[in-house]
């Protein structure tokens, strides 16, 4: 099937395609690459590229320090990259937007503070803190570690057979001993995009705050922070065809000014004398020292360029190449998916089982035709526990995946069940 046979994929997908010059190369015996693993981290756009080597080559300085012109430059190209995070994710303001290393930076400095707390949001014995069971590690270990300081019970949603939340008993366990409910919007094992409006309705309820891990969101689906039920946010550059190296924590800024300090140092201070500081308002209370400044203008550029294509095509794109993927992987004797099969129930990353490969064997023969996927657990251990797996292959798609693509993947398993003598 051409991209011109199947409905909902992006019409400028070959444009596009060139737009990310990794696309076009070869790999070792010639073989094309097939890049397979966006879940993973995306690649990137030459207006990225180009944009952080402009900045380097003409506007190098710190931020918020340097009195000189290039210091003004670097802070505004610093300060205009917040404004365009606060765009892409309708944040009702620049200020509530906070540049960390990655995501998993910010669940961190939100699950320490709410235990530095020193008012209503602080997390003590008898608290409970609910996740869920297909968390990423990002989103179980700071809250395991709040836990364990503070005296509160980790809790957690369990999953069905078909990789969805379990809500069944969500009235026991949103009750009125949770503080904080923290969930994945999207998982990056199972896919599966959960109903985070209604999970946080139902956590307001009892006054508990709800934090969103939209890592795997924001690449593929509009995130409106308004209109999602979150009081905190996180997401990381990478895996919106941004670099490396930076992540964004939104909150509600009369959330984010209860918190106190996560790290101390440069830029984050009113005043310091040897005896006591005081702290700078939000963001920069949270960005001590100094940032990552060529990495949020990348990421400025990127939120730019996923604006331009429109995240409404880009979701529709997804859906289209994900039905196309089940589609064919279903075609392949003794391969097995985690997670839903209803496409509109799920994201871009697809998750299975071989019968009689391991998958880090199967990635490697796939990988020997050019096809890059993922194999391991995925950094969500307690998913793979819950259906009974050490492991699984993962293969995700982007906005530039082609349907020709997904067919290089089928045509791989097939071929390496034939290699591996199975079925």
């Amino acid at each position: 099937m051409t991209a011109t046979q199947l409905p909902g994929l992006l019409p400028e997908l070959e444009v596009i395609r060139k737009d990310f010059p990794i696309l076009e190369r070869t790999l070792a015996g010639g073989v094309p690459l097939v890049y397979l693993d966006s879940a993973n981290t995306s690649q990137k756009p030459q207006v990225v590229i180009d944009t952080m080597v402009d900045h380097l080559e003409h506007h190098n300085a710190n931020v918020a320090r340097a009195m000189h012109q290039l210091g003004a430059e670097s802070s505004a190209a610093f300060e205009d990259a917040r404004d365009k995070v606060a765009a892409f994710i309708n944040a009702p303001s620049r200020d509530e937007v906070i540049f960390t290393k990655n995501a998993s930076e910010a669940l961190n400095l939100v699950a320490n503070t709410l235990a530095w707390a020193r008012n209503d949001l602080q997390v003590g014995p008898g608290d409970e803190i609910l996740i869920t069971e297909m968390e990423h590690h990002s989103n179980i270990v700071p809250w395991q570690l709040l836990t364990e300081r503070t005296g509160a019970t980790l809790r957690w949603i369990g999953l069905t057979d078909d990789g969805l939340l379990d809500l069944s008993n969500l009235d026991e366990l949103i009750n009125e001993r949770t503080r904080v409910v923290s969930l994945t919007w999207v998982s990056n094992m199972l896919g599966t995009i959960n109903p985070v409006a209604e999970i946080a309705a139902k956590a307001h309820e009892v006054g508990s705050l709800v934090v969103l891990d939209a890592s795997q969101a924001a690449p593929q689906i509009p995130v409106d922070v308004t209109a999602c039920g979150a009081d905190l946010l996180v997401f990381t550059g990478h895996k919106v065809v941004g670099p490396t190296g930076i992540g964004v924590l939104w909150g509600r800024r009369e959330v984010l000014e209860q918190l106190p300090p996560f790290l101390g140092g440069g830029e984050m201070i009113e005043t310091v004398t040897m005896e006591r500081s005081t702290y700078a308002g939000i963001p920069h209370r949270f960005e001590a020292g100094t940032p990552p400044i060529v990495e949020a203008v990348g990421l400025g550029a990127a939120v730019d360029y996923l604006a331009h294509i429109g995240m409404e095509n880009i979701h529709r794109h997804e859906q289209a190449i994900t039905a196309y993927a089940l589609e064919g992987l279903a075609t392949v004797p003794g391969l097995s998916v985690l997670g839903p099969l209803d496409v509109t129930r799920r994201g871009g990353a697809i998750s299975f089982e071989l019968d009689g490969v391991h998958p880090h064997d199967i990635a490697q023969v796939l990988d020997s035709r050019g096809v890059a996927v993922r194999a391991g657990h995925h950094c969500a251990k307690p998913a793979h526990q819950r259906f009974g797996v050490q492991s699984s292959t993962r293969a995700s798609s982007y906005l530039y995946t082609t349907p020709a693509e997904i067919d290089a993947l089928v045509d791989g398993l097939n071929h390496t069940r034939a290699y591996f003598k199975v079925g």
